[in-house]
């Protein structure tokens, strides 16, 4: 894997959600068990907060998180820094939390906490909010972010950085083809038979090995027609008029050539060679792509936000979370802990390590931000109309670990990909796929 900060920490990233996903669909849950004596787990050593991380980025992030960490002095405990590699990660977890020499708090998978929430492991982060409240760092949090972490019993995990699916151009594949930038389906479409004409791909995506852009840009579509895989109270509800409509403009982007022929098999290494060599012109990313595929020369650049036939407008975000365990030495210091590693972030973005959103305003508006204006537009334009994989509803759950990169999900999509099938069967077969392992 290339050592760019930022086609790591976006690739990276997403394994915050879709590792965790593919590793819960075939690991059993653990069965509950209790929260483990002071001694045990959570504490290394007597009082000390464990406290273990991703390599979301470059190791320079986790140099500069373990220094964080590490200089955490509240509660009368400190903290230790661990840091735990994707591969295999939920086993990993599982297993330490199991025997009882788990983290006390963790980042993680993005539905990570929700699954050991089931167990009875997670410790609830209602006083986490509350300290925010006070210190009025809780005021600081964008719009929506945390929201979807409240149940019935209380917050499950706190935001730390958001993972979004932005679209994004090549100025001079349009300036060639003569065409603008797309605005709605519509003119998408229009735009993309020009561009297919001038030798250009007219939406770029991929579905190969490792590669879930194709999986995140089905959802997304259909969330920008108003749709959703759930419906408000958390249901399936694949089959919605709306999701039908999306799949079937998606099947006329694929027999038009707009969508490339070869992208149900296309890697990260595939797609982001084609932004790279200017062959792409259009098409949803993670942030950073310019940096990601090696071109910062400023022809690539965010698109706007396109509409849906009806006038919906959306975007697809994970927002990645923070979690705290029962199996801690003190709970208040797993608190203070989090409470002070979240006033410490914005270091994080300071030091230009994180190819992610901030989850706080104040980090939007540093000038280490917002001297990117696809990051400053991405804010503006993006971050209003995010949607999640709850959509249509809007909590989180232990159930969307089966829907994003689940093999229900990654076969509906290479199914609509190679364009043999209509969008009702494609959806009903994605439907079944989704019964069968969601029992519902």
């Amino acid at each position: 894997m290339s050592t760019n900060p930022s086609t790591a920490s976006s690739a990276f990233s997403r394994r915050g959600f879709l590792g965790f996903a593919a590793a819960a669909a075939s690991v059993p849950l653990l069965a509950a068990c209790g929260g483990g004596s002071a001694s045990q787990g959570g504490g290394g050593a007597a009082g000390t907060i464990k406290f273990w991380d991703m390599p979301w980025a470059t190791p320079a992030y986790n140099d500069a998180a373990k220094k964080i960490a590490e200089g955490f002095s509240g509660a009368n405990s400190k903290a230790s820094y661990q840091l735990i590699q994707w591969n295999n990660f939920y086993q990993t977890f599982s297993s330490a939390i199991a025997s009882k020499t788990g983290p006390a708090v963790s980042t993680g998978g993005g539905f990570q906490a929700f699954q050991f929430e089931q167990q009875g492991q997670i410790a609830y982060a209602d006083k986490v909010f509350e300290a925010l409240k006070k210190n009025g760092q809780f005021d600081d949090f964008l719009p929506g972010v945390v929201e979807p972490f409240k149940t019935d019993k209380g917050y499950v995990a706190v935001p730390w950085q958001l993972d979004i699916r932005p679209l994004w151009y090549r100025k001079s594949l349009f300036e060639k083809a003569g065409v603008e930038v797309p605005k709605d389906w519509a003119t998408l479409l229009e735009a993309g038979k020009k561009l297919k004409s001038a030798g250009a791909v007219g939406f770029a995506t991929g579905s190969g090995a490792g590669n879930n852009i194709g999986n995140h840009l089905m959802i997304m579509m259909m969330l920008n027609n108003g749709g959703g895989v759930f419906s408000k109270e958390g249901q399936l509800d694949v089959m919605n008029d709306r999701n039908v409509e999306a799949v079937e403009f998606m099947l006329e982007l694929v027999s038009n050539g707009i969508i490339d022929p070869a992208a149900v098999s296309y890697t990260t290494d595939n797609l982001n060679a084609q932004w790279k060599d200017g062959k792409a012109a259009y098409g949803m990313l993670t942030l950073g792509v310019p940096e990601r595929v090696g071109d910062t020369s400023g022809d690539i650049v965010v698109a706007s936000p396109i509409a849906g036939p009806h006038g919906d407008k959306a975007a697809l975000i994970f927002p990645n979370n923070i979690m705290m365990y029962t199996n801690t030495p003190s709970q208040e210091a797993s608190e203070a802990f989090v409470v002070y590693y979240l006033g410490q972030l914005k270091e994080l973005w300071k030091q230009k390590l994180m190819n992610a959103l901030p989850v706080f305003k104040s980090i939007t508006e540093m000038p280490e931000f917002t001297s990117d204006p696809n990051n400053v537009k991405i804010v503006k334009e993006y971050v209003p109309i995010a949607k999640t994989f709850a959509s249509q509803g809007t909590a989180l759950s232990a159930d969307l670990a089966a829907l994003d990169g689940g093999q229900a999900l990654n076969q509906f999509t290479q199914t609509i990909l190679t364009g043999k099938t209509d969008a009702k069967s494609a959806l009903q077969a994605f439907e079944s796929g989704l019964k069968s392992i969601l029992k519902k």
